[in-house]
């Protein structure tokens, strides 16, 4: 008997919740001068903001999950997007520096949260032959939120000030709140009751942890050579800076293209999927980071970048729920955290090579590297198979 697998529209509600979250993480990168300049602070420390905003996810996951374990979820996910909502109409106001730094954290917490419970949820709205394909969709909003939401944002505050990108992400959480009133059940996964101790144990499982590893390399692997994009391509490749945007928009078509095709795959192939996409980064770092004077190649090895690098991320998600089985909560709360380790260790590694002369192309030597790791944890884990049994999905 094959199961549907139709997509709900419950799960696209969710991926606009993240859409409007993950557009508030990213868009300060185009908002940096207009906040520094209008609450007397420097760059570096404006660029702080976005520092506390993956501080606050990374400590709030694992917190919030454990503290909200046997709440209703869709009541927990709009506690979540309203406090959320609230941070937001606050930094509006914010009157200087410091309340705005709190309040991004504060609001980095809630969206940690928020993404905890609405990737369990996601599981729960469809069929076991979907997960792969429906966290493609949840996550896809960020991936979105950089080809539209961050523009938007820019482009908002730009016109009518930074303040005015944070109460349009407010009034697009406050919509995102109201369709999930209107799409979800008050009931989804309440017939459960969560066990503290059964979502410790899964962390016993040794392939758990190197799922978590193959997350932040995936993370890590992308955002180490991404975060430097701009620069790279003013200043070794020669593209005029007026371009930039447009090579960051193809960018991001094609994360969003890799992203749809890692998610039809990652359910019946997660260990091809996260092969192909590993091992294809690495291959196009090292192609970027050799050819970074030609701008033709470039972007199109920019392009595939984007595809390969976001092929593995329904893989890596799949993964982790697969060797949780029925305890995914905390588990799933810990692959964030995972994300945000990667997202911090890439451009952190990046940024040592630049600092020690090494030039705007050595970033790519980072994203080779992580990305062999990435295959490295996989193989390790395709050894531990018979070792450490699965739940559920042996195939993953």
């Amino acid at each position: 008997m094959t199961t549907s697998r139709k997509i709900p529209l419950s799960v696209y509600v969710l991926g606009l919740a993240i859409f409007a979250q993950g557009t508030s993480e990213l868009m300060l990168s185009g908002l940096l001068p207009a906040v520094a300049d209008d609450l007397g602070v420097s760059i570096p420390d404006a660029g702080l903001l976005t520092s506390g905003f993956a501080l606050g996810m990374l400590v709030g996951a694992p917190i919030l999950a454990v503290a909200t374990l046997r709440l209703p979820r869709r009541a927990t996910m709009l506690g979540f997007l309203g406090v959320f909502a609230l941070t937001h109409v606050l930094s509006a106001l914010a009157p200087d520096y410091g309340v705005l730094l709190g309040l991004r954290v504060l609001g980095a917490v809630a969206y940690a949260g928020f993404w905890g419970v609405a990737a369990v949820t996601t599981l729960r709205l469809v069929p076991g032959d979907a997960k792969g394909k429906a966290m493609a969709v949840v996550t896809g909003g960020l991936t979105i939120a950089t080809i539209i939401g961050v523009p938007a944002g820019t482009l908002i505050g730009q016109q009518v000030g930074w303040r005015a990108a944070f109460w349009a992400v407010a009034g697009l959480s406050a919509l995102s709140a109201i369709l999930i009133v209107a799409t979800i059940p008050a009931h989804v996964g309440t017939r459960e009751t969560p066990s503290l101790r059964a979502e410790l144990r899964v962390f016993a499982n040794r392939r758990l942890w190197l799922a978590y590893v193959a997350t932040a390399m995936s993370a890590g692997s992308v955002t180490a050579l991404f975060t430097y994009l701009g620069a790279m391509l003013i200043d070794r490749t020669g593209v005029g800076e007026a371009w930039v945007p447009v090579v960051l928009l193809l960018f991001g078509l094609g994360s969003l293209a890799g992203i749809s095709l890692g998610g039809r795959y990652a359910d019946r192939a997660a260990f091809a999927t996260l092969n192909l996409g590993f091992t294809g980064v690495a291959i196009v770092a090292v192609g970027i980071f050799l050819a970074a004077g030609n701008p033709a190649v470039t972007v199109i090895l920019v392009v595939a970048l984007g595809l390969l690098g976001f092929m593995t991320n329904p893989a890596v998600n799949v993964r982790v729920f697969t060797l949780a089985g029925d305890a995914p909560t905390l588990a799933g709360a810990a692959n964030i955290s995972a994300f945000n380790v990667g997202i911090t260790l890439g451009p952190w590694l990046a940024g040592l090579l630049i600092d020690g002369g090494y030039g705007l192309a050595s970033p790519a030597l980072v994203t080779a590297a992580l990305a062999l790791v990435g295959i490295g944890t996989v193989a390790w884990s395709r050894s531990l198979r018979h070792h450490d049994p699965v739940p559920v999905m042996a195939a993953v």
